[in-house]
């Protein structure tokens, strides 16, 4: 089983790799009433193949087990729009997001929440890949951070516990996805000597 871990992005429960690529890449301006978290997991499959499932803008339901279609607005490219619908269940129908960032050297991804009937606003996202030897294969680091607004009637810890359980299920729904394609494909052991 793979470790997924969630920190408040002040916390200081990140190894110092971590720690060095939240600093570098995830930082969000929270504002007062304003919930804001990082989550980390780490992937048994190769960055480009994970990279292939989180770079797809336009078909976020390959992997987010909660979206039933997504159609985009236009080209793929920074500004582009999607409307997604939300599968049944869940407190809302559908989603409009803004891609912020599409960096394929860096492996970074960022969205924006910019409409829909759900209660995320200000909603903000980047995820990043970094690449990592787990058992001796090429793995991937996947870290997941946000901001949002706390809606009024919640708190801050209610607000990230429900976003953060949101995300686990993407981010673990993306390993199993990632894993099972690694095993379909599996490489060589990296020789460490």
């Amino acid at each position: 089983m793979v470790a997924l871990r969630s920190f408040a992005m002040n916390g200081n429960g990140y190894n110092r790799i971590e720690s060095e690529y939240i600093r570098r890449h995830h930082r969000h301006e929270t504002r007062e009433n304003q919930s804001s978290s990082a989550l980390v997991k780490h992937i048994k499959a190769p960055i480009n193949l994970v990279w292939s499932l989180v770079r797809r803008f336009d078909q976020p339901q390959k992997y987010k087990p909660f979206i039933s279609r997504c159609v985009v607005q236009g080209d793929l490219e920074i500004g582009s729009v999607r409307e997604v619908n939300v599968k049944s269940g869940l407190p809302a129908t559908t989603s409009t997001e803004r891609l912020e960032l599409l960096d394929d050297n860096e492996h970074i991804l960022s969205i924006r929440i910019v409409g829909g009937d759900h209660r995320l606003r200000n909603y903000s996202s980047v995820i990043s890949l970094h690449p990592e030897i787990i058992d001796g294969r090429p793995g991937t680091l996947v870290i997941e951070s946000f901001v949002v607004d706390v809606p009024d009637g919640n708190t801050t810890d209610e607000t990230c516990y429900f976003v953060e359980a949101l995300i686990k299920c993407n981010l673990k729904s993306l390993a199993d996805i990632s894993e099972r394609l690694a095993v379909q494909d599996r490489t060589e052991p990296i020789d460490r000597s």
